[in-house]
């Protein structure tokens, strides 16, 4: 639905538009000459992961919300900045009985998940004497302070903090691919240590070859630009290229039918793109660049047409996004084998961040070794103890046995004395 997209999407949009895309006049569209059509069931497209770690919180909210009509019509009639300062959380009061004990259980089963993390982390670090509900301050999510009860406040700080997570996310990610980067090229040049010098002229030869290999592949289209589209329309929906048009190629890949062009639905209209570069079978190509080299035409995409900012293209941005002249004449693309992703200060920087982990691990480790043999030596003491009181019980038992029996003549005959017969 129109509004679970945008939520999830983008997510101070959380709630805009759930009804007004079953209004929406749908564009006539020749399917006679689209391959494979299909009929899209919108109950069967599930929403994106949004990669937030509240992610199944935010959805079970979602379907909740859902089902209260006072709070869909309010939705329907609300705008960005309303829900964006929080107003809209204001109408939560108004929602019914039954959504409202909906909602409280949803909020103490993620209260509950919160403790069992902090709990998890903690006795990972054999922490103990923390005040737990202290540390729910952390999660800025929803109201700690009143974990049994789902209040507006919980909506307006569930919004605001899935807003911010969601406008750093794809920064992160960058992040974390960098890194990843780094990561691969030292442990290349540690593997390359080991080998004597002729292995290791063969290694730099065979990854020269790969390298030349991977960047080896036809030209790719500005993500966005008319010869990108124009191909998607020809090789996957199957068109006459000289038949493109733009507003019906909009409504051909607004997949779920809502109005708009989502995060994913853009992202899909790369494949072709993508495929240029990379091939899961060959050794050369790395799935992981693959998918930072989509995100980036994503990025661009978006930068270039989404006129508001709000992670969701429209009909109208989309229209004139195709009458500006880089639409028409781009520039060349720059895929990612054509740039550098970090410096070689950036490169012994990561390394000595490295190295200074691996010794704290490595001083861990040892200092859970020590603990080790000081248990095992505990453990010993203790089983010689053990050892030594079971004997001692023995030998008094024995004593005891020993004391309770009248004293006997070797071999076990009673000892009698009889005086002679007169």
């Amino acid at each position: 639905m129109r509004w679970r997209t945008i939520l999830l999407q983008y997510c101070f949009l959380l709630v805009t538009c759930l009804l007004t895309a079953l209004e929406a006049v749908p564009i006539d569209i020749d399917k006679t000459k689209v391959k494979n059509t299909q009929p899209v069931d919108s109950a069967k497209i599930e929403p994106p992961d949004t990669g937030l770690y509240y992610d199944e919180y935010l959805k079970q909210v979602i379907d909740v919300l859902e089902t209260d009509n006072h709070f869909r019509e309010k939705l329907q009639k609300a705008d960005i900045e309303e829900i964006k300062s929080g107003r809209l959380s204001k109408e939560l009061d108004l929602v019914s009985h039954h959504v409202r004990t909906k909602l409280d259980e949803l909020k103490r089963q993620e209260v509950g998940r919160l403790r069992m993390l902090i709990k998890a982390k903690l006795d990972s670090l054999h922490d103990t004497g923390i005040d737990h509900h202290a540390l729910l301050k952390q999660f800025d999510h929803l109201n700690h302070l009143n974990p049994d009860k789902f209040e507006s406040t919980d909506l307006d700080m569930l919004i605001k903090a899935a807003t911010s997570d969601l406008e750093h996310y794809d920064k992160t990610r960058h992040e974390e691919f960098k890194k990843y980067e780094m990561m691969k090229e030292h442990e290349r040049r540690e593997y390359l240590k080991t080998l004597n010098e002729e292995k290791r002229k063969e290694e730099e030869s065979k990854f020269e070859e790969m390298k030349k290999k991977h960047e080896n592949h036809p030209k790719i289209n500005h993500p966005g630009s008319k010869d990108q589209l124009k191909e998607v329309w020809e090789e996957t929906d199957g068109l006459d290229p000289n038949d493109f048009d733009p507003k019906t190629f909009f409504k051909l890949h607004d997949v779920n039918n809502d109005g708009f062009l989502d995060e994913q639905e853009l992202e899909a209209l790369f494949t072709k793109e993508l495929e240029k570069v990379y091939d899961p079978k060959n050794e050369e190509d790395d799935m992981v660049e693959m998918e930072e080299e989509r995100l980036r035409m994503r990025e661009h995409v978006m930068n270039e047409v989404d006129a508001n900012k709000d992670r969701l293209v429209t009909l109208e941005e989309f229209l004139k996004a195709t009458e500006k002249k880089e639409f028409l004449e781009p520039d060349s693309w720059e895929t990612l084998d054509q740039q550098q992703f970090f410096t070689e200060e950036e490169l012994k920087e990561y390394e000595n961040l490295i190295s200074l982990q691996e010794s704290e691990l490595k001083k861990k480790a040892d200092e859970l070794q020590k603990q080790k043999e000081e248990l095992q030596r505990q453990h010993d003491q203790l089983e010689a103890q053990k050892l030594e009181y079971h004997q001692v019980i023995q030998q008094m038992e024995q004593k005891k046995l020993q004391q309770e029996i009248s004293p006997s003549v070797p071999g076990g005959e009673s000892k009698f004395e009889f005086e002679p017969l007169i």
